[in-house]
């Protein structure tokens, strides 16, 4: 048999711009090797592969891939994947409910669907665990993966860190917006310095003040993926991480962050942390997504 797959470009509101991803629908049936062979084939970021729920109530099982591997959670995937599988319901004329739960390895992602003119473009998920902050390296190692100098990284706010809301990365805050043009990835220094940490990824951060939004880049030769156009799960632990940095016990904020702009594919993510007696309690993101392509895959023994 064939699968049915659409594309989507994510955290953006016009095609060709924010992060591409792929989604393929009716996926029972497919395993690990099969599933990862098509994501490497599309060689975006991340494919999603939609599955049937396994428990009552919810509304899918979504499995997410890189080139390389699977991943137990991601911000763009679960925002595109909502935004197609809710276009998909409507198109086949049974309107969704406005939420949604995606059961995935991370543990359940629960979503909101935002509608203009009574169509699906976008999307709000809550990260699926809380912040967890793993270890952290030296300012000079996490130049050296940046092709940064020392000066360039900033540590007055929290040192280059490992954290995570259900998928790692290393965030690193840098001084000034063209230091965060400048950066590259060191791919000898990311193989030396990030799995021994539990990460591939590197999220480079700059923010002008606490006011104003974030600037960021992530990259993650390791998997394939020079540089990611936009990182939500790594934008929702960032969020999470400078909330609970801030010194109001009880806060709910919003946040923004503009990614993808150094590579010509610029995305939007906004966020809100919610934050009681000095602990972070949730972390949402949201964004819009727009449908680029669709197509079938013809798979070797699932005939035509």
């Amino acid at each position: 048999m064939t699968r049915r797959y659409t594309t989507m470009d994510v955290f953006t509101d016009r095609i060709f711009g924010g992060n591409p991803l792929a989604v393929v629908f009716d996926a029972a049936g497919l395993g690990g090797a099969q599933m990862q062979a098509i994501a490497k084939e599309f060689n975006y970021s991340e494919t999603t592969f939609v599955f049937p729920a396994q428990e009552p109530g919810h509304t899918a099982r979504v499995r997410i891939f890189t080139a390389c591997t699977e991943v137990p959670f991601a911000g763009h995937p679960n925002v595109g994947t909502a935004v197609a599988l809710a276009r998909e319901l409507d198109r086949s004329g049974r309107r969704p409910e406005d939420e949604f739960v995606f059961e995935e390895l991370a543990g359940q992602v629960r979503v909101r669907l935002h509608r203009e003119n009574r169509a699906v473009t976008g999307a709000e998920i809550t990260a699926p665990q809380g912040l967890s902050i793993g270890s952290a390296v030296t300012a000079a190692a996490a130049a050296e993966c940046l092709s940064l100098a020392e000066p360039d990284i900033v540590v007055a706010h929290h040192p280059p860190q490992l954290i995570s809301v259900g998928l790692a990365f290393l965030a690193v805050e840098l001084a000034t917006r063209d230091a965060l043009g400048r950066a590259r990835p060191n791919l000898a220094a990311h193989a030396r310095v990030l799995p021994g940490i539990g990460t591939d990824g590197v999220f480079a951060y700059f923010r002008e003040d606490t006011h104003g939004p974030l600037h960021a880049r992530m990259f993650a030769p390791l998997d394939a993926t020079i540089e990611d156009p936009a990182t939500g799960s790594a934008a929702a632990a960032t969020f999470a991480l400078l909330a609970g940095l801030r010194p109001l016990p009880d806060e709910d904020r919003s946040w923004r962050l503009e990614q993808g702009v150094d590579m010509g594919r610029p995305s939007v993510i906004h966020g809100r942390t919610e934050k009681r007696r000095g602990v972070v309690t949730a972390v949402h993101i949201f964004g819009r997504a727009v449908p680029v392509m669709e197509g079938y895959l013809h798979l070797p023994g699932e005939g035509e």
